[in-house]
């Protein structure tokens, strides 16, 4: 019985993150697929490019809603059911987040093309170290508003994350954390390698904000 909870849960993981928001969000209100306009991609940003305020905001809840729920709702299911114990809930957490990351950029409800991962990244990682995450997120913000770049601004804040845990302010219980994080920092800089392409060349989409022209 305990295997059947742990292959649920992680089961679960995965389809949850691969819920197409921004695919289904497009179709249903706009008639739309993200993922033939702007960036190509199914997430958040792109949602904001091609959509809008609105329903980019929603992308983004939803999405970081998808890794926070399995990284800290389904661990903490395993442990009330007893599949496993408690001082082994941290690694379910990290199984169960990754599987929705996964879910996310390859799911199953979209023929495999989803988004990026940066916002149900966010929600996995705020399940297993908030504080951590706090501080990204001003560092995330700090980038944006400079240069006006989200992708610039998500694989900064992957980065810092991996970087602030090495510190003794933020140092994980778990030391193992650490080399999550910079796995997690390498697969941000990985699925944004055709932003550093446009980066570099100068082709890479700004976001518009109020002030800018």
């Amino acid at each position: 019985m305990t295997y059947a909870y742990l292959a649920l849960a992680l089961g679960l993981a995965y389809l949850l993150g691969s819920i197409p928001t921004a695919l289904w969000v497009g179709r249903r209100f706009y008639g739309i697929d993200v993922r033939e306009h702007g960036s190509g991609n199914a997430g958040a940003t792109n949602t904001f490019r091609v959509l809008g305020k609105k329903p980019g905001s929603f992308v983004l809840l939803v999405d970081a809603l998808k890794g926070f729920v399995a990284a800290y709702f389904l661990p903490m299911w395993l442990v009330n059911v007893g599949a496993i114990p408690a001082e082994h809930e941290v690694f379910y957490r990290l199984a169960c987040g990754v599987l929705a990351v996964v879910g996310h950029i390859y799911p199953v409800f979209a023929q495999f093309r989803g988004g990026k991962g940066v916002a149900t990244i966010l929600g996995m990682m705020l399940g297993v170290a908030p504080a951590t995450v706090g501080v990204c997120l001003l560092v995330f913000l700090a980038v944006l508003l400079t240069t006006r770049y989200v992708s610039l601004s998500s694989m900064t804040a992957g980065v810092a994350f991996a970087l602030l845990q090495l510190t003794p302010w933020f140092a994980p219980p778990q030391p193992f954390l650490i080399y999550v994080g910079f796995i997690l920092a390498a697969l941000l800089i990985y699925t944004h390698r055709a932003n550093i392409g446009r980066l570099r060349s100068g082709t890479e989409s700004r976001v518009p904000l109020p002030w800018a022209k």
